[in-house]
């Protein structure tokens, strides 16, 4: 990933000093485990773990020469742990190393993940309760439905984020796996019991079969959660941005003194923010497919994966690390315009209590589709000649008949919409 969208926090993990520095500590416990089986002479491990230094230069060096990535990693922590180190490696394939140093890098990067999106529900949680009875309107195929208020849109967002914490708690458990049994993944010439020491060492489980490889829906299912997440983010950015059209202006993203909104027009104060989210989230969601495409690989392995997950192992996690930090701090200095909502909300003049009428003249004896009929004619002429549906239902002789002018006000009023705002916010907020 480019600078531009990366933390250091998640670049350091998907560094290639971190990845060897794994791939070591996945090579010094199976040593020890072969040493306590008695196959390796003992201190091979923590001489290696003494000596060997991790020059990245170095192993680029002889792989360029080598051809192989991990031969040339061995090789390298040779040349300064010593003859020792010639014990390394003893039964083990090249994915006994890559898959499970790869699974300790989605494992560290999910941890960090988890607590952005920690963030985020706290800045929701505190900007859903203090707006819990902002009133705004509802809207549904972008029309005005009903009112609602600005704090039901944040707990909506905030329950959401709940279940994508518990899905990527999920993922994290699906490839916290390890796989040290050799060659086609019988364990011919390594004993399962070194796995199962790797796999505690390093806060893993066992992998009950691999075929050389970890099985890759293990890693798809990771991916989708990232992409799963990442649509969350674009949610919630693709409201901000409809919200601050100039035409609805309920909400802004924070606009710094300095700042320039336009290199042609002053007066531009545009949701740079969320637009930038809703292209960041396209990108995560398309390493899902790729991940998906993994699974199906040749017989017991080949490395068709191999090149897909280098490329979306780091971009996917930095990329959404990225956007759901610049996500929580767009939520935390977004800018309200409670006023405003309340104009949105009546902008229409009074046509979002149209259900409330139908249904109480249906109470009163009159058939649904009549009920519906006249308040529909009513809402037309509202919308065609620019009248308030209060004073032409009021005219209305039939419709007074059946609704009492006090029933008539009590419907033009919110209150009735909110009257279960404390139940939605106790679910959500338990």
């Amino acid at each position: 990933m480019i600078a531009r969208y990366s933390r250091k926090e998640l670049t350091t993990i998907w560094s290639e000093e971190n990845k060897y520095k794994i791939w070591l500590e996945v090579e010094i416990a199976a040593a020890q485990a072969m040493e306590k089986l008695g196959q390796i002479p003992r201190g091979v491990s923590s001489t290696v773990r003494k000596k060997a230094k991790i020059n990245v230069k170095r192993i680029h060096d002889i792989e360029a020469k080598v051809k192989h990535d991990v031969i040339a990693f061995l090789t390298s922590v040779t040349e300064k742990a010593g003859i020792k180190a010639r014990y390394l490696h003893q039964g083990m394939t090249s994915s006994d190393v890559l898959d499970t140093s790869f699974n300790i890098q989605l494992v560290q990067s999910g941890k960090i993940l988890l607590k952005d999106i920690d963030q985020i529900l706290k800045v929701l949680k505190r900007q859903a309760k203090k707006h819990k009875f902002t009133p705004c309107i509802g809207r549904s195929h972008g029309i005005h439905a009903e009112p609602i208020t600005f704090g039901l849109k944040l707990a909506s967002f905030y329950e959401e984020f709940k279940r994508n914490k518990k899905r990527l708690v999920d993922a994290m458990d699906e490839v916290s796996s390890c796989a040290i049994s050799g060659a086609v993944g019988t364990f011919a010439n390594i004993n399962p019991n070194i796995e199962r020491h790797v796999a505690k060492r390093l806060g893993l489980k066992v992998e009950p079969i691999s075929t050389q490889v970890i099985p890759r829906d293990r890693h798809a299912f990771y991916f989708s959660v990232l992409g799963i997440i990442a649509g969350s983010v674009e949610r919630v950015a693709t409201e901000i941005r409809h919200l601050q059209r100039s035409e609805v202006y309920e909400l802004q993203e924070f606009f710094s003194k300095d700042q320039k909104g336009s290199s042609a027009m002053p007066h531009k104060k545009n949701p740079i923010l969320s637009e930038n989210l809703t292209g960041l989230s396209r990108m995560v969601r398309s390493y899902v497919t790729p991940a998906l495409e993994n699974i199906a690989l040749w017989h017991e392995r080949d490395i068709s994966h191999s090149s897909v997950e280098r490329n979306i192992g780091p971009d996917a996690n930095i990329t959404l690390d990225f956007a759901l930090n610049r996500l929580a701090n767009i939520l935390d200095k977004m800018i309200i315009y409670p006023k405003k909502m309340i104009q949105n909300i009546n902008l229409t003049k009074g046509l979002i209590f149209s259900q409330e009428i139908m249904l109480e003249l249906t109470k009163s004896g009159l058939s649904r589709e009549k009920s519906y009929k006249i308040v529909q004619s009513h809402s037309k002429k509202c919308f065609s000649e620019n009248k308030n549906l209060f004073d032409l239902i009021s005219k209305d002789k039939l419709i007074m008949r059946k609704i009492s002018k006090s029933k008539l006000n009590s419907i033009f009023n919110y209150s009735s919409h909110f009257k279960n705002i404390n139940l939605i916010f106790r679910r959500v907020f338990k």
